[in-house]
């Protein structure tokens, strides 16, 4: 029985990676806009680029938390487990370390070669120039496979750019601008290893944001979709200004 070639719509290319989402299929929801860039341009929506996004995103996360079980295992283990049960859970953690890094590039790679060449300047270009950072920050973080100082640096020229633009085009209380000074901070605390220098940031950051909305009604009234990630900023600061008490 010979198959039939079936043109999908980019509204239904649309719908199956909405779907692809809602069933936690997020490789599927990858592979769907990636058809979508390449039929119809890198031009994506809101909607198709959130998605996109996320779904990389949690495939991540999901990676990099299964990275730190085993770490914490092996450390914890150190002295009880076996030799052959030490060296399992060393290939384990380097299995892992590959899916990250292959994952991590490929995102990498749709940013530079596709998305950030067809972005508009705005909202646009800092979305996608904080991913470019955040990815080579979990490429950087991976010192076992990386050149970290390389690696690091791509992902701060990034940020910088991205930042630079975010200030000159966006509000202070806008998520996007918001949600980079988070990562851009994190970056500072966990790649350079400088408390100090991620609670500058994202201090500014929380400020501005507070007393834009605090001048500003119209500011004020779009403040719900930030006031999540002000709320982590904060958490981050207690968190890094105990680090520099204690130090």
């Amino acid at each position: 029985m010979s198959s039939i070639n079936v043109t999908i719509s980019r509204l239904d290319r649309l719908y199956l990676a909405k779907v692809a989402d809602q069933a936690e299929r997020y490789q599927d929801v990858i592979s769907h806009l990636k058809e979508i860039i390449n039929t119809h341009g890198a031009q994506l929506t809101i909607d198709e680029r959130n998605l996109l996004s996320i779904a990389y995103k949690n495939l991540t996360a999901t990676l990099r938390s299964s990275w730190r079980t085993i770490d914490n295992l092996q450390k914890k283990e150190a002295l009880s487990s076996s030799r052959q049960q030490v060296k399992l859970m060393r290939v384990q953690k380097e299995r892992i370390e590959k899916d990250i890094d292959v994952l991590c590039r490929d995102v990498v790679e749709l940013l530079e070669n596709s998305l950030m060449p067809a972005a508009n300047d705005g909202e646009e270009k800092v979305f996608y120039s904080k991913m470019r950072g955040d990815y080579y920050r979990y490429l950087a973080d991976l010192t076992r496979i990386n050149s970290k100082e390389e690696l690091a640096k791509t992902s701060l020229d990034a940020y910088k750019f991205a930042y630079k633009h975010a200030l000159v085009t966006l509000p202070p209380t806008h998520p996007t601008r918001l949600g980079l000074a988070l990562n851009f901070a994190v970056y500072y605390h966990d790649i350079m290893r400088s408390p100090e220098r991620a609670c500058h940031l994202a201090k500014h950051a929380f400020d501005e944001a507070v007393s834009a909305a605090s001048e500003s009604p119209s500011m004020a009234a779009n403040l719900e979709d930030s006031l999540m990630i002000l709320q982590l900023m904060r958490d981050d600061l207690i968190l890094w200004q105990s680090e520099i008490a204690r130090d």
